[in-house]
Formats: structure tokens, sequence, C-alpha cells
């Protein structure tokens, strides 16, 4: 029904409008119908979970069930719980003046009541807008069944001249004040197991007590819980009974693709316009970055259980991106590509987002960080040249041994963390055995990402021990692993 908000303002022109109020999971559950039917996106923006959170969040919306979201953290919970605003109507009614959201048609306040009675069907209303119907709580060890619930107002009762028998000297908390709202508290193994008792009523009745007070609001809510798992044992729990009042438990998970990854990293990063007008990221750049994240939740050094965010990638392609930047501002050029040596500048994005277990400490957080990166340049490797064997004879012929052989013969070479692009090209290109490589393995790679590739080249071979890598002040320094030693003797 389309509603002129403007010229409604009365409950009697809101009778002859003919509005028939709602419950809100009755709203949501007959918006997402409709949605479904026309074959609309219900939760814009949310990749990686079309046909596994997604089918799970619609199915409890219809089932007017109140949800827990459990899942590691960067999970995309609060952006689920915020996206269901959107499955609301866009103006409802509400008697004006009223601190719970009264509706005109059942009001459940003492205020709003005794206002119809006396007023009629002059009784003011005022709209308000599907935006203003979302509330959140972090759930926190100092929160009260006040902040939540309400309780009795002293001032309130010396300004009335009130007797503190008297409900009107209630001062209602969060949670009524968020009738007929999506409410969400996140972290809820954080809430105090006292407070999450105080929540029973509500969840099952939809009626609060305070401070003996016996109240019969008949509160209207759509709650929206979010967990961590290992905060059922690690920080608190959520009470047996508060579960099985919720109706719906979705468990999220982390995307399963390095396309998803990156079209989740693209759409989030905070990005200036400047950066992307002058810093070009090559495709494979892109895995390189979101596979880290891949590395890091399988890696010996990570807490698995505490997960691994996908705001590492967000952050770490907004470094890269300023890292490349820097760069050619202090060089004076317009443009430039990212180079895997700027990967160095995503390091600070790591070390913390990470959780580190034992060994990962005695290892150190920077250190676990480069380790990631250069697991993910091995992991990838093979997609992009011929792959490594871990065990061959040492007379064995590969792919690599005239680029072996030229870093054998010669004193390797340094790339600059201040190369111009020029410097830069010049040196990769005075290696022959790398543009012969990239010609036979990567024909099709654009003449810009052919520079990215050749760095992948060598970093590989660092990393399957055929060459070695130093960081120094100024850059890195490529070697053989023998040849120098050799000259020596």
């Amino acid at each position: 029904m389309k509603i002129d908000t403007k010229k409604i303002k009365t409950l009697g022109e809101l009778k002859k409008l003919g509005y028939q109020s709602k419950s809100i999971k009755d709203e949501l559950r007959e918006n997402l119908l409709e949605k479904i039917a026309q074959g609309e996106e219900t939760f814009h923006g949310v990749w990686g979970y079309e046909n596994t959170v997604i089918p799970e969040l619609e199915r409890a919306i219809l089932s007017r069930h109140n949800i827990n979201l459990l899942g590691l953290r960067g999970q995309a919970k609060t952006r689920l719980a915020r996206l269901m605003v959107q499955l609301l109507d866009e103006w409802i009614p509400v008697v004006e003046g009223s601190e719970v959201h009264d509706d005109p048609f059942q009001p459940i306040s003492r205020y709003a009541t005794e206002l119809i009675k006396e007023k009629g069907d002059e009784t003011p209303i005022h709209w308000i807008h599907r935006d203003e119907r979302f509330y959140e709580k972090l759930a926190t060890p100092d929160v009260t069944v006040a902040d939540l619930i309400g309780d009795i107002d002293p001032i309130k009762a010396a300004n009335l001249k009130l007797s503190y028998a008297d409900d009107r000297v209630i001062h209602f908390g969060m949670i009524p004040r968020a009738n007929r709202c999506i409410f969400v508290i996140n972290e809820l193994p954080d809430l105090q197991a006292r407070i999450q008792v105080a929540l029973f009523n509500i969840l099952q009745e939809g009626d609060i007590q305070i401070r003996g007070f016996k109240l019969r609001l008949s509160l209207d809510l759509q709650f929206v819980f979010t967990a961590n798992p290992e905060d059922y044992t690690n920080r608190g729990s959520i009470v047996t009974p508060l579960k099985d009042r919720i109706g719906s438990q979705i468990l999220t998970h982390y995307p399963d693709s390095l396309e998803i990854a990156k079209k989740i990293t693209k759409q989030e990063a905070q990005l200036d316009g400047r950066q992307q007008d002058s810093v070009q990221v090559p495709e494979i750049a892109m895995d390189v970055l979101e596979q880290i994240s891949f590395e890091a939740r399988n890696s010996e050094y990570v807490d698995a259980k505490s997960g691994v965010s996908a705001r590492m990638s967000i952050t770490a392609f907004e470094n890269l991106l300023s890292t490349a930047e820097r760069r050619i501002v202090r060089s004076g050029e317009k443009q430039t590509t990212v180079r895997l040596s700027d990967f160095m500048g995503v390091v600070p994005s790591i070390t913390g987002k990470i959780e580190l277990v034992y060994e990962g400490e005695q290892e150190g957080a920077g250190s676990v960080a480069e380790i990631l990166i250069e697991d993910a340049i091995k992991s990838l490797f093979p997609n992009y040249f011929p792959e490594i064997a871990k065990l061959e004879r040492k007379d064995a012929e590969t792919a690599y041994d005239d680029l072996i052989h030229w870093f054998f013969d010669g004193e390797g070479f340094e790339l600059l963390d201040e190369d111009t692009d020029e410097e830069y090209q010049n040196k990769l290109d005075a290696v022959k055995p790398l543009n012969k490589l990239i010609a036979e393995h990567q024909p099709s790679v654009s003449k810009g990402d052919s520079y990215f590739m050749k760095e992948l080249l060598l970093w590989g071979l660092v990393a399957h021990k055929k060459l070695t890598k130093n960081r120094f002040t100024e850059g890195y320094q490529f070697k053989d692993l023998y040849g120098s030693y050799i000259r020596g003797l």
C-alpha cells in the first residue's frame, strides 16, 4: 500500500485509509515472500552465501523465528542483520510521543492507551522509516538488566511527584524502546548468565518485569543474536534455556574460493579515487592477496579457532595500494603497477589480524606474516608455471635450469623499493631466462602484468629453495644458493 505519510496525521485518518497493522515478523515474512516471487536479491552485497547461509536465513524469517548467527569473526554476521531492515515496510505509524513505538491500533504502553482513550480518532500519529527500526547492542560483561529492560527512575518520580508504586516512574531500557524493530545483540555469550535469564520471558511471552512491576507489555520484536562458536567454551556460554528459545541457529563461514574472496575485498575496501586511477592491480596480485588469508586459516602458526577475518584481506588490499602510491609520489611518477615486492607493505595488516599459537609466538608476528606471503606464492605457483617436485634427481633437467644457471654464473641482482617503473622493468628484462619462461608458459599475459609474473617466478623459486632472497634496508637481493660460496672457494 502506497502511503502519503505527510497527509495521514491522526488515528481517524489512518482508519479511513484502511491501514492494517501487523507484527514485525509478519512484515518481514510477507516482504520476503514478495521479493522471492519477483526474483529480487534479498541480501545484496553478501557474497558466497547464496547456497548456504542466505537460504537458511530466509527459511528462518519465513518461519517467524528469532535467529542466532553463529560463526567466526569477519563472516558478515552483523551485515546480514542490518540488511534485514530492507525487508521491513518502508513506513509504519506510531502514536506520537510514545517511548515504545506504540501501534495506534494495538497500544501497549499506559501513555498511548490513555491518550487514545482521551482523544480517540484525533490521536496524533507520526511515521517512522524502516532505517530507524534497527537497534544494536554489543554484549559486554558490564551490561545490566536496567540497560536492556529498564529500571525505576527516581528523578522522574521526584519531578512528577509520583510514588515508587506508580508504573509511570519506570524508565524503559533498550529492548522496550526497540518495540516493532529489529534488535541485535552481538557476541551474546559475553552477556552474563543472569542477564541472559532476563531475556527468557521477552523471547517466549513477549512481556517484561521491572523491579517487581507486573507489566504485560506485548513487545513485538525480531531478535537477531550473533556469537562466535569458541565463546561457548572460552569467555562464556549461551545458557541452555535461552538457546532453546531461539528459533533458528545459522552457521556462517568464510569464502570458499578466491573469486568470491576477491569480490568481497574489492567491494569493501575504502579506496581513494586517486589510488584507483594511478595504481593498476594485476589480477594475479589479487589472487596472491586473497591466498594469504587461505594460508593463514590453515597455518600451523595461527589459531584456527579464532579465525582469520575477511577484514584482513580488505585492509591488506588498502595497504598494498598505498605502498605503490607512496612509491610513485616519492619518485614523481603518475602511474604504476603493483609489484610483488610491494607485498611487504601489507605485513602490518596481517600481524594485527591473526591470533598466534605458541609456535607462532616463537617465530614472531612479522616472521609469520612473511611466511604466509611465501606460502601463498608457493600455492599459486603451479597455476602459472611448471610444478617443482619436492624430490627430484640431482641431474634431472627442469624448466628452470637456464634461470638458475644465470644466477649461478652471475652476482645476482637487486630490486629496490624505490626503483622507478623504468628501472624496475629494465632490471627484470635484463634477466633473459625470465623473458623466455614467461613467453613459454604465460604467452597471453599483458606487458604490464608480465613484470609481476617475473617477480612471481623469482619468489616462487625462492619458496622452493632454488634461489635465495635477502631483504636489506632498501630492497631485495636475489642470488643462487651455492654459486657465490663455490666461487669463494
